[in-house]
């Protein structure tokens, strides 16, 4: 429940702040928190144990949520990085100046291939297209570990939005504090969500299967008793 908190209180007081519609650049941290806070990190929070709003859903129903989610979320970063492009280019603004910016672009590219990554699991008749021959588990475990870096990275350029001038100048240094802790507050649910859910099914894939020893001690007793009555 905390989690989902979490995502109305920070996105309502992003879109407050932002006041979209008061200017062009208004939309760019409007459509971005919608992508990220309201779309992404929800539709990661449809597979958390704890957090999760769909306990009672059927698994395939959670994957269905989950990728609508993200396909909205993917739409509105698409948008959100066109309106600031645009933006830029109306007042003459050099790009990817900062590392805000640089990193925005390659959350944008990055979200949009871990999308199409998820159509790739999901989907067999795509997977036999591309030729991909993985198992389906393993295909979700490298799905699932690169959704985390790609959030991981979602976090940190998110984080830099916290330090740009637009943002410092309208907020207080108090409610900066608590954006900054609801941005990290979210980074370490969803790893330890991965964490927890993955990594014991990487760890069983890799153990090897037991060795029958009392039949190894058998046959090793019974060479040594031939070999005494020879």
């Amino acid at each position: 429940m905390v989690a989902h908190i979490v995502t109305v209180a920070f996105t309502a007081f992003m879109v407050y702040t932002a006041w979209p519609g008061s200017s062009l650049f208004s939309w760019h941290p409007t459509l971005m928190v919608f992508a990220f806070v309201a779309c992404m990190w929800e539709g990661l929070l449809v597979f958390n144990r704890e957090s999760s709003i769909f306990v009672n859903v059927t698994r395939p129903t959670k994957v269905l949520i989950h990728q609508v989610l993200n396909i909205v979320a993917v739409t509105c970063a698409i948008l959100g990085f066109i309106v600031i492009y645009y933006n830029k280019s109306l007042n003459d603004k050099p790009h990817f100046t900062s590392w805000h910016g640089l990193l925005g672009l390659i959350t944008v590219i990055c979200v949009t291939v871990q999308s199409f990554g998820g159509d790739v699991v999901k989907y067999e008749w795509l997977r036999k297209i591309l030729g991909v021959k993985l198992s389906s588990g393993t295909l979700k475990i490298y799905h699932a570990t690169s959704g985390l870096v790609v959030f991981t990275l979602v976090v940190t350029t998110m984080m830099l939005a916290l330090y740009s001038t637009w943002f410092t100048s309208q907020v207080g240094w108090l409610l900066w504090l608590l954006c900054n802790g609801c941005v990290s507050f979210m980074a370490v649910i969803i790893m330890n969500q991965v964490v927890s859910e993955y990594l014991p099914k990487t760890q069983r894939r890799g153990v090897p299967a037991p060795v029958p020893a009392k039949k190894t001690s058998q046959k090793s007793a019974n060479s040594k008793r031939n070999k005494k009555l020879n």
